[in-house]
């Protein structure tokens, strides 16, 4: 088998049961022996570890640096402020008032470029935390957790994944959606496994996700959860566009009081346990098939 393979698991929508996936493929894997670690990139609210205890092995901040302006050295020119992309800079040149919006800043470090007077210094703002569990001897949960507050989770989430670096396989638990951490989580896989549901709604959140993936040369493969809930649109959809049906999950009231109550389907199933074993090797022959 192929090894040293990154796959994210994403989905167009929140609720589709994305982290169902994420967390039974990480477990499944760990008890084969294989060497892997899971990435919680959902930074804003990660839960892998509701499913997976792990010991707890380091934490590390994610900060970036702000702006501070020494007003004694200010010449009031107004050229950071000019400077700056993301009106992060409060400034009034007639009262000779300048201010840092802290919560608008993005970092770039503009305004200390333009600042010909010495007047811009930097200090540290905290972003989140990146924290490591070992789960089993060959296995590791990474989660990402970023500051209440903070206007992006990609610095997070970059610093997440970059710390995954010991594995053989290593799953991206994305955050929802098709914005910026979507973006940052995706770009550094392999493979794409997204997971929709049979729905009006899926479907629509679906075609975004595969329109984004394609812009960006990634191929990607599709899970439907909860099959037989709605209609069979998603499945014409995936023939037409020749997108891989890596695996389909009924709509199953038992799956759902497991996942409910914080249990793992492949821990409580030999038979799921599997299935999410299969689906690994699915998706490495679908890889195998990438030029990514």
């Amino acid at each position: 088998m192929k090894k040293n393979i990154k796959i994210a698991i994403a989905s167009g929508k929140g609720g589709t049961g994305k982290t169902f996936i994420s967390t039974n493929l990480f477990n499944a894997l760990q008890k084969a022996g294989e060497k892997v670690s899971l990435v919680d990139c959902d930074a804003e609210e990660p839960n892998d570890r509701e499913f997976i205890a792990g010991e707890f092995l380091q934490s590390f901040d994610v900060t970036q640096k702000i702006p501070v302006i020494d007003e004694s050295k200010c010449t009031y020119c107004g050229k950071c402020y000019e400077y700056c992309n993301y009106n992060a800079i409060f400034f009034l040149g007639e009262q000779r008032m300048i201010r840092v919006l802290e919560d608008q800043c993005h970092g770039c470090g503009a305004c200390s470029v333009a600042c010909e007077y010495g007047a811009i210094t930097e200090k540290d703002d905290l972003l989140g935390a990146v924290s490591t569990y070992k789960v089993q001897q060959n296995s590791n949960l990474i989660e990402a957790r970023m500051k209440v507050g903070v206007h992006s989770a990609v610095p997070v989430i970059k610093a997440a994944i970059k710390s995954a670096v010991d594995a053989d396989v290593v799953l991206l638990d994305s955050p929802p959606g098709t914005s910026c951490p979507f973006i940052q989580t995706v770009e550094t896989a392999n493979y794409v496994v997204l997971v929709t549901e049979p729905t009006p709604f899926g479907l629509s959140d679906l075609r975004q996700s595969v329109d984004t993936l394609k812009s960006m040369g990634k191929r990607c493969g599709v899970i439907v959860n909860r099959a037989g809930l709605g209609n069979d649109e998603v499945f014409d959809y995936l023939k037409k566009e020749n997108i891989a049906l890596l695996m389909s999950v009924p709509f199953d009231k038992s799956i759902a009081m497991t996942y409910s109550n914080g249990k793992l389907i492949s821990n409580e199933s030999p038979e799921w346990e599997n299935k999410f074993s299969q689906l690994f090797k699915i998706i490495l022959q679908e890889n195998g098939n990438s030029s990514n």
